[in-house]
């Protein structure tokens, strides 16, 4: 068992919610082929989401059942190119997808037998029972459905935070080393491309030497997830500043007195800072706002006569004056 937190990679076009370099945070099992580890992901998945108050639908379906779809499609050694087109549904719609597949030489059978994927509906049980009568006479497609049931059935028995798991046949995922469960997730009712994803991989490791070792892992979007928590307003006020006093800035004398107090509260653990030039107060109080900074200090011509410092609440606009010899304990 193994996770991590890193940048990748890729070779994209930059646009909302993708980035040619982010952060993916990353869970995975190697070395057991146990659906448990399918079940204890998509726990993960909702305790992770649920705390972070996201509204989120795992998505969930099998590469053997497309392995079944692509049998029973007559189009077996064409199955790759099958799962490349389907995989494009949300980008480009059914019409497109069975566009693709038609530019790609597909016949007409089969795209009709492939098409029974977009008519998918009913709950998640009516779904797989259709799927089932559809891939009856497929030995791999019918132990894709032994395993997506396995996975449901468990979920259903233990319960989800706030989540709700979805069994969606035209889920391809385009990379081509998954070869059983497939993960996906999106945020309900919010136009976005899916947050987080991940599958089982059967010989991914034979690329480093170890063929025939099993595993099953998924990935964080941290950067999309970031995005959406930023558009739904979901960040805590209080976590949103990492700054707790700023000091304004009257001139070069009050400057210098103010590095100096700055300087002592970062010591104590206050994060503070200097606004770095006398401009006008109301584009200083501006910029506290925007950081959301809850108290700027006022050291003016008086404060520096009398050794104090006036702190003003940005909230309530409360003000009241504080000694130096004080400031720190009643920050604190």
């Amino acid at each position: 068992k193994r996770y991590q937190i890193q940048p990748v990679w890729r070779a994209d076009r930059p646009q909302r919610g993708r980035y040619r370099e982010f952060y993916q945070c990353d869970v995975d099992v190697v070395g057991s082929d146990s659906l448990l580890y399918e079940v204890e992901l998509v726990l993960i998945f909702d305790d992770v989401l649920s705390d972070l108050k996201i509204p989120s639908v795992i998505k969930l379906n099998n590469r053997k059942i497309l392995s079944g779809i692509a049998e029973v499609a007559g189009i077996t050694e064409r199955m790759m190119e099958m799962t490349i087109a389907i995989d494009k549904l949300d980008k480009i719609g059914e019409a497109g997808v069975v566009k693709e597949l038609r530019d790609r030489n597909f016949n007409d059978d089969a795209i009709e037998k492939i098409s029974i994927l977009f008519k998918s509906s009913g709950t998640n049980d009516e779904k797989i029972s259709a799927m089932k009568t559809m891939l009856q006479t497929s030995e791999i497609g019918m132990k894709g459905i032994e395993e997506l049931n396995f996975i449901f059935d468990y979920v259903k028995t233990l319960g989800l935070k706030t989540a709700t798991v979805e069994f969606d046949a035209t889920l391809a995922r385009g990379l081509n080393y998954y070869t059983g469960a497939i993960f996906e997730v999106k945020v309900r009712d919010f136009n976005m491309g899916s947050i987080c994803g991940g599958g089982r991989y059967d010989d991914l490791t034979g690329i480093f030497g170890m063929p025939g070792v099993s595993g099953v892992g998924i990935s964080f979007g941290a950067d999309r997830i970031y995005d959406v928590m930023s558009e739904l307003k979901l960040f805590p006020d209080e976590n949103m500043s990492t700054t707790k006093i700023l000091f304004a800035n009257f001139g070069k004398a009050e400057e210098m007195k103010s590095v100096q107090l700055a300087s002592q509260l970062r010591m104590a653990g206050i994060n503070s800072e200097v606004y770095p030039d006398a401009a006008k107060m109301k584009k200083q109080f501006k910029y506290a706002d925007d950081k959301n900074i809850p108290l700027v200090a006022i050291i003016g011509e008086d404060e520096l006569k009398n050794n104090t410092v006036t702190v003003k609440d940005m909230k309530t606009g409360e003000q009241k004056s504080i000694a130096t010899s004080d400031l720190i304990t009643t920050l604190q």
